[in-house]
C-alpha cells in the first residue's frame, strides 16, 4: 500500500512538473457568469474525468507537502475548472501564501470571487495583479467586467477598457474592451 502511495506520490509531482499555465490568464477575456452547482463537495463519480478526478490526488500531494507551491496552484486551477469557487479561493490563498505576487493566481482568484459575488476582493486581486505585472492586461480586463457588470459603473467600465486598448490595441482582450466600449456607449450592456 505505501509503495501504491508513493508511486502515487511520484505521478503526481510528474504531471506537476509537466502541466501548462492556467489558461485562464492568458489572453483571453474572463468567462461569463456560471451558476454554481448545489450541494458541493460530493466525491467524485469514479468515471470521471478531467480535473475532478485529479483533484483528490492533489489534495493528497498538498496534505503531505503543505509548501508545494505549484500542487496548490494546479489545485486551484482544478477546483476552478470544475466550478468549485470556494476551494479555489482557498488553494490559491495558500499559493499566495507562498509567493504573493503571482499576478496569474491573483487574476484566478478574483475570477472566483466574482462568482461567489465577492466583487470588491475580486477588484482588490485585479488591481493588485496588474499593479505587481503591468503587462498582465487580463487582469486590467477583469476589472472592466466587474464595474460594467457587476458594480453597474459603465462610465468606470469605459475607463478601465480604454486603458487595456490602449495597452493592448491588436491583442483579444484590446478588441473585446473596444467591442463593450462600443456596446456600453450605445446603451446597452457589454457581450449582448
Amino acid at each position: 500500500m505505501r509503495s501504491m502511495k508513493v508511486a502515487a506520490a511520484g505521478l503526481a509531482m510528474a504531471m506537476l512538473a509537466s502541466a501548462p499555465a492556467c489558461k485562464r490568464t492568458s489572453d483571453e477575456p474572463p468567462p461569463p457568469p456560471m451558476q454554481m452547482p448545489t450541494g458541493g463537495g460530493a466525491a467524485p463519480p469514479m468515471a470521471a474525468a478531467g480535473p475532478a478526478r485529479e483533484i483528490p490526488m492533489l489534495e493528497g500531494v498538498v496534505a503531505q507537502d503543505p509548501k508545494n507551491r505549484q500542487a496548490w496552484v494546479q489545485l486551484g486551477n482544478d477546483y476552478f475548472d470544475s466550478h468549485q469557487a470556494q476551494k479555489a479561493v482557498a488553494a490559491y490563498d495558500k499559493a499566495l501564501e507562498l509567493q504573493p505576487n503571482d499576478a496569474n493566481v491573483l487574476t484566478d482568484q478574483g475570477v472566483m470571487y466574482r462568482e461567489l459575488g465577492q466583487f470588491d476582493k475580486a477588484l482588490a486581486n485585479f488591481e493588485k495583479a496588474h499593479q505587481v505585472d503591468p503587462t498582465h492586461v487580463t487582469s486590467l480586463f477583469n476589472q472592466g467586467v466587474v464595474w460594467a457588470y457587476d458594480k453597474k459603473d459603465s462610465k468606470k467600465a469605459i475607463e478601465v477598457w480604454k486603458r487595456v486598448a490602449a495597452e493592448e490595441p491588436n491583442g483579444p482582450n484590446g478588441v473585446k474592451a473596444r467591442e463593450a466600449i462600443a456596446d456600453l456607449e450605445k446603451g446597452g450592456a457589454p457581450g449582448k
